[in-house]
């Protein structure tokens, strides 16, 4: 993870295109690609935009080293010429992108790359690789914190991350995504954002007692109080003990504004509801209960539902891997080639699948609002030299049924243009943020949802379009296509 070098984080394939593009194709020539994803994970109704920051960090850092260029020529696969040119590699092109924790939906452009063929190529793994996974983790994150219902999320799950890696970044993403706080401590020194966590069942085995582990524990970090009840038996010994140990507490004078107890087992609906009713009954109705134990969105929901009484959650193992939906799906496409006039020409892929046929052309994204209620009403796809406006009517329509058609009239709607500069002719243009201002922002974005298009099951889709000329554009183009 110190290496800040990954300029060799890429498929062996985009080096030996890479070659060819050297040496059989016009190395120089200037090609937009853009990074989109299909299908919201979990069919859910949105995704969240994560990862910038390390993009950014990544391109701004492509070099090769003269180990590299060492490993490369021990592939026996790599001319010397081309080796040089490696050798000597920097990046010219341009990038744009969502701005990171913003609402991003299946189809638009999340990053757009305009540079040289060959640089545009060499990109494409590390940006998948850094987006997918964090706007993965950070998409989850997001559902579960929906689901808490304004209760916090402490991210517990470093443990049963995959490495180091997607434990640090998945963990940013995470809290970037609504989460109070991490307990992976190297996420806080290097994104500044709280460490949370209480003790182990470890501690308390490691005493005579249970009591005496928690008096210890009160003892140690009175400010900061939250015992672990179900080592031995919750309702019979942890709850009771930790109610003792409250008691200790004010006998001595220690706060009692920061006390609780946390469950990481057994039926946790059955439990908080017993353990609420005991800790009120002994007089500490300010005791806040956690809950840990392999949660989710789903299992969080049912708790509320059973009536559970819980005052924060932990959750670890289902939000840091996604485990039931491990893969984002982002995908890195051509979409237009610059010609010698330095106009764009449109490129598409087909396919037998509907939903695989890219949108082409050199492309920006338009965020339409509904100006009463600040929610977003679609997003509208459109050509780089295309301009619209909010003083005059804006049409939508389905491009799959393009029959549907929405008029909204001037008034009705506000427009935001989503695509952000990264890099600028090679050079950074990128200002960084602190993770924690990241987090305001996607708590704001998450506000311009629909409340049905948060729903975990069967949401409503926010329908992405695309102008009249970009439609106008890939219907051609797939003509000319089925004629060949």
């Amino acid at each position: 993870m110190d290496r800040q070098n990954l300029t060799l984080l890429t498929d062996f394939y985009e080096l030996t295109m890479m070659q060819g593009y050297y040496k059989h194709h016009d190395a120089n020539k200037t090609v937009v690609f853009d990074a989109f994803f299909r299908n919201n994970p979990w069919g859910g109704g949105y995704s969240i935009m994560c990862g910038v920051e390390q993009l950014v960090k990544y391109i701004k850092e492509l070099h090769f080293s003269q180990q590299d260029i060492d490993y490369l020529r021990s592939c026996r696969i790599f001319d010397e010429d081309f080796l040089t040119y490696l050798a000597n590699f920097k990046f010219h092109g341009s990038v744009y992108c969502m701005p990171e924790g913003s609402l991003i939906f299946p189809r638009e452009p999340l990053v757009k790359v305009v540079a040289p063929i060959m640089e545009a190529q060499l990109v494409e793994t590390a940006i998948l690789c850094i987006v997918n996974h964090q706007s993965l983790i950070a998409t989850k994150a997001a559902r579960i914190v929906h689901a808490a219902k304004g209760a916090p999320i402490m991210e517990f799950g470093l443990r049963r991350s995959q490495g180091p890696d997607a434990g640090t970044y998945g963990a940013r993403a995470a809290v970037i995504a609504g989460c109070t706080g991490t307990s992976n401590v190297l996420t806080g020194e290097l994104f500044d954002v709280p460490v949370l966590g209480t003790h182990a069942h470890s501690w308390i085995m490691s005493f005579e007692s249970e009591l005496e582990a928690f008096k210890t524990y009160a003892e140690l970090y009175p400010t900061a109080c939250t015992l672990l009840v179900d080592t031995y038996d919750t309702l019979k010994s942890g709850v009771p003990n930790a109610i003792k140990t409250f008691d200790y507490m004010k006998e001595k004078g220690l706060p009692l504004d920061h006390i609780g107890i946390r469950l990481d087992s057994g039926d946790l609906s059955y439990l908080t509801k017993k353990a609420r009713r005991m800790l009120d009954d002994a007089g500490y109705p300010q005791a806040k209960i956690t809950c840990s134990n392999d949660l989710d969105e789903y299992l969080i929901t049912s708790l509320f539902d059973q009536g559970a009484c819980i005052d924060s959650f932990g959750v670890g193992t289902n939000l840091i891997t996604a485990k039931d939906n491990p893969s984002f799906g982002g995908v890195y496409k051509l979409a237009a080639v610059q010609l010698p006039d330095g106009s764009f020409e449109p490129k598409i892929k087909l396919s037998e699948n509907t939903e695989k046929i890219t949108n082409p052309g050199n492309k920006k994204t338009y965020r339409v609002y509904e100006k009463d209620s600040g929610k977003i009403k679609a997003d509208l796809i459109c050509f780089e030299d295309e301009t619209f406006t909010e003083d005059q009517p804006l049409l939508l329509f389905d491009p799959q049924e393009p029959w549907k058609k929405t008029i909204l009239q001037p008034g009705e709607f506000t427009l935001r243009s989503m695509l952000i500069p990264l890099f600028e002719n090679g050079e950074c243009v990128y200002q960084f943020r602190p993770t924690m201002e990241i987090r305001d922002y996607c708590l704001k974005e998450q506000d311009t949802l629909w409340e049905e298009s948060r729903r975990l099951v069967n949401p409503h889709q926010i329908y992405v379009d695309l102008s009249q000329k970009l439609y106008d554009t890939k219907i051609s183009l797939l003509d000319q296509m089925s004629r060949v």
